[in-house]
C-alpha cells in the first residue's frame, strides 16, 4: 500500500480543482465562433390599425380635466370656476344655492377644492377636503353630475394618513421666517418653541446663523396636506450649541419628548402663555409708561394683536376670573398648594372660577383692558405669593426619567433618530419619508 503525506495530498487536491477550473475555462473559449453560426431571417407582416379607427377611438374618449386651488375669504363662486378653469353657468348656479357647500366650504380661506372638468370645461366632480376637529379624521364634501345631467351633494368622512416629513432652516431673523424660508409649516416653529423653551430663549437668545433640523408628521386626506400632527425630533443649534429631543412613550404611559441621550424635556409648566409672540417687559426693573417711575416689574409682558389666544401654563384649577383694578380682565390660575399665575389685560375670558383646566388649554384672548397703553398680555408667576420670574420657574421643572425597561427601546428609536435629522439637515426644503 502506498502512503501519501497528508500536505502532498491536499496539494494532488489543490491541483486537480485547479484543473477542473482551467478545464471548464477551456470549454468555455472553444465554444463555435459566432460568424459561424447559420442567420435565419423571420419576416411577419404587421397591420396597423385603419387610420380612421384609431381617430374614431380618440374621439369616443372622454377627455378629463383635473385642477386644485384654495379657498379665499373672498371667494365668490364664478371667482372659484374662474381659477379652477370651469365654464359652467348650470353647476355655478347649483353650487351657489348649495347649503353645505355655503356653510362648510365658501368663506373658509384655506380650504383645499379639487374639480374635474370635460373637455367643453363643464363641471363633472367639485370635492372640497377639511379636518375639522382632532378627531383623526376628515370631511369630503363631492358635488357630482349624474348620468342625467343632475348635479347632486353628499358630505363624507374618512380617515386623516400621517407620512413624515423632514426640514431644516437658518435662522437669519426669526424662527418664524426661518421656517417660512424653508417652506414649512408655522405650527413646527409652534412646536419646537414648546419643546425646547426650557432650553433655548426664543424670545431673546436666537442669534444669526442658528439652525435646526426637524421631522414631524403631516396629516393628509387623499394625498394632500390637511394640517401638522406632532413634531417628533428636532435639533436646534443655538450659539453653537446642539439641542436635541424626541417623542417617545413608553408601553401604558403618557407621551413625552426626551433628549437623545435619554433626558426628559417635559416640564410641569410651559416656559410661555401664548404660542409664540414677542416679549415687550422682561421680569426686572423698568419705567412704567403709565406712572413714569421706574418700578420692579414683578412679570413678563408679551405684545401681540387683539384676540391673540392665551393659554394656561399648567394644570390648575381657576381660583379668579373677573375685572380686577388695573388688571382689567384677568384669569388667576392655582396649579398646587403654592402656585399660582396670573394673566391680564385679557379681551375676554373664556374659563369661570372653579373649573379645571389642563396644560395649554385657552383661558382668554390677548387685550387691552385695566391699566395698558395697548394690546398685550401681562403674565406673572408666584410661588407662596412672591413672584418669579417664569422662565426660571419652567427650566427647574423637570419630568420624569426614563425606566430601565425602556432605555433598550429608546436607544433604538434615538438611533435611528439621529440618521433621520442628519438626512433632515442635508435638505434646504421639505422632502417626504415614505
Amino acid at each position: 500500500m502506498i502512503k501519501r503525506h497528508p500536505k502532498r495530498l491536499t496539494a494532488l487536491l489543490a491541483a486537480v480543482l485547479l484543473g477542473g477550473g482551467g478545464g471548464a475555462f477551456a470549454v468555455a473559449s472553444l465554444a463555435p465562433d459566432i460568424s459561424d453560426v447559420a442567420v435565419r431571417d423571420v419576416v411577419e407582416v404587421v397591420e396597423p390599425t385603419a387610420l380612421a379607427q384609431q381617430i374614431e377611438a380618440l374621439d369616443a374618449r372622454a377627455l378629463r380635466l383635473f385642477r386644485s386651488d384654495t379657498i379665499r375669504a373672498t371667494d365668490t363662486v364664478e371667482a372659484l370656476f374662474a381659477r379652477l378653469g370651469l365654464s359652467d353657468a348650470a353647476a355655478a348656479a347649483f353650487v351657489r344655492n348649495d347649503r353645505d357647500f355655503r356653510t362648510q366650504v365658501m368663506g373658509r380661506a384655506g380650504r383645499l377644492v379639487s374639480a374635474e372638468a370635460n373637455a367643453q370645461h363643464g363641471l363633472e366632480r367639485l370635492t372640497a377636503r377639511w379636518a375639522p376637529d382632532n378627531d383623526g379624521e376628515f370631511r369630503r364634501l363631492v358635488i357630482q353630475r349624474g348620468p342625467d345631467g343632475r348635479f347632486s351633494t353628499r358630505v363624507e368622512r374618512a380617515p386623516l394618513t400621517a407620512s413624515t416629513r423632514l426640514g431644516s432652516g437658518t435662522i437669519r431673523s426669526s424662527l418664524f421666517a426661518a421656517v417660512d424660508d424653508a417652506r414649512l409649516p408655522d405650527d413646527v416653529a409652534v412646536q419646537v418653541a414648546d419643546i425646547l423653551g426650557g432650553r433655548v430663549d426664543f424670545h431673546r437668545g436666537l442669534r444669526k446663523g442658528d439652525r435646526f433640523s426637524v421631522v414631524y408628521e403631516a396629516l393628509e386626506a387623499d394625498g394632500e396636506p390637511m394640517r401638522t400632527g406632532r413634531v417628533l425630533s428636532v435639533e436646534f443649534v443655538n450659539n453653537g450649541k446642539s439641542h436635541t429631543a424626541l417623542w417617545f412613550q413608553e408601553a401604558g404611559k403618557k407621551g413625552g419628548y426626551y433628549s437623545l441621550d435619554g433626558n426628559s424635556l417635559q416640564s410641569a409648566y410651559l416656559t410661555s402663555p401664548m404660542q409664540f409672540s414677542r416679549v415687550t417687559s422682561g421680569f426686572a426693573m423698568r419705567f412704567h409708561p403709565i406712572h413714569q417711575t421706574w418700578r420692579a416689574h414683578l412679570g413678563v409682558d408679551y405684545g401681540a394683536p387683539v384676540g391673540t389666544p392665551v393659554r394656561t401654563v399648567g394644570d390648575g384649577v381657576v381660583d379668579f376670573a373677573g375685572v380686577q383694578g388695573g388688571f382689567g380682565n384677568v384669569v388667576i390660575i392655582r396649579h398646587n398648594s403654592s402656585d399660582t399665575t396670573v394673566y391680564a389685560h385679557l379681551s375676554r375670558i373664556d374659563v369661570r372660577k372653579g373649573q379645571s383646566v389642563s396644560q395649554g388649554q385657552r383661558v382668554g384672548a390677548v387685550g387691552a383692558t385695566g391699566w395698558a397703553t395697548g394690546p398685550h398680555l401681562h403674565f406673572e408667576f408666584r410661588v407662596n405669593g412672591r413672584h418669579q420670574d417664569p422662565l426660571t420657574v419652567a427650566r427647574r421643572s423637570e419630568g420624569q426619567p426614563l425606566t430601565a425597561e425602556s432605555r433598550p427601546a429608546f436607544d433604538r428609536l434615538a438611533s435611528a433618530t439621529r440618521l433621520k435629522l442628519a438626512a433632515a439637515a442635508s435638505v434646504a426644503t421639505v422632502a417626504r419619508v415614505e
